[in-house]
């Protein structure tokens, strides 16, 4: 598999602009899908991979979320839950209907090449194809699939690393409104779910099913920060502070506006252990 990361971007764009890229939620999905893939390719280096692997990292941040489009043009909505999973569906897009190859070549290698090292290079190939299509089909789930070797769960835990540190960007730049389609006065008068503060308190993510309110979505994704697995992640949160100001978020409901007190009082405590 060669990874050629100009064919890679011109054929997301080109991809992407078959969709109203003037629509805010599309133009928000290619956005994310940009820095996603810088977050992968940062983290990758911070482990110290070599060119192949974190070409690789790169290339499942700009897929990682290819079957998003397809699933707002169809349902109206991101939500999985209203919907249908859009990491499996990307998975079913790439792979199933073969839209990977538009994006990278096959390799075609060389007459001469023995054949044990041909053996050798058809299993990498395979194992590329497979880390890219094992890590799109986890990047969303509440756990990765266990039984994974271990090269595996890396590469799983470096996009979800970086899906997980740009929505914080995203709940910060992105009107909240937009973003979990609810009313102003929805969300500002709703209040945490016990559930979802328990979940937050424990450090951990929040199940979707718990989720009640608009605001318990706000919460729960600032919960994925207890999820993060790399040291370079949290570096990554620390120094945009996006997190801060999510948290920061003005409620017009009392008890809503202690519970905030009590969540960011709980969430600095715990980025005071990471380095």
């Amino acid at each position: 598999m060669i990874i050629d990361r100009k064919n890679v971007e011109d054929t997301f764009k080109k991809y992407t602009d078959n969709y109203d890229t003037s629509d805010e939620k599309i133009k928000l999905k290619v956005d994310h899908t940009y820095r996603v893939a810088a977050l992968s390719e940062r983290i990758a280096i911070s482990l110290g991979l070599d060119k192949a692997d974190t070409d690789l990292a790169w290339l499942i941040g700009m897929l990682h979320d290819i079957g998003r489009f397809e699933q707002l043009k169809n349902y109206g909505t991101f939500s999985d839950a209203d919907s249908i999973d859009h990491a499996h569906y990307g998975v079913e897009l790439l792979f199933d209907e073969g839209l990977i190859w538009k994006f990278v070549d096959k390799t075609k290698p060389k007459a001469d090449i023995e054949d044990d090292k041909l053996e050798d290079k058809l299993k990498k190939e395979f194992s590329e194809l497979d880390i890219l299509k094992t890590a799109i089909f986890n990047h969303s789930a509440y756990r990765i699939e266990e039984g994974l070797p271990e090269k595996v769960q890396m590469f799983c835990n470096i996009i979800r690393d970086a899906d997980k540190i740009d929505i914080l960007k995203v709940n910060y730049d992105v009107t909240l409104e937009v973003i979990y389609d609810v009313t102003t006065e929805a969300l500002k008068n709703s209040k945490v779910t016990e559930e979802v503060m328990t979940a937050f308190m424990e450090h951990h993510a929040v199940l979707r099913s718990l989720k009640k309110t608009p605001i318990d979505n706000l919460v729960g994704h600032a919960a994925l920060v207890f999820e993060l697995v790399y040291n370079e992640s949290f570096k990554i949160v620390k120094e945009q502070g996006y997190l801060k100001k999510m948290l920061s978020f003005k409620s017009a409901n009392k008890e809503t506006v202690k519970q905030f007190e009590l969540l960011n009082r709980d969430m600095d405590d715990f980025l005071r252990t990471k380095n």
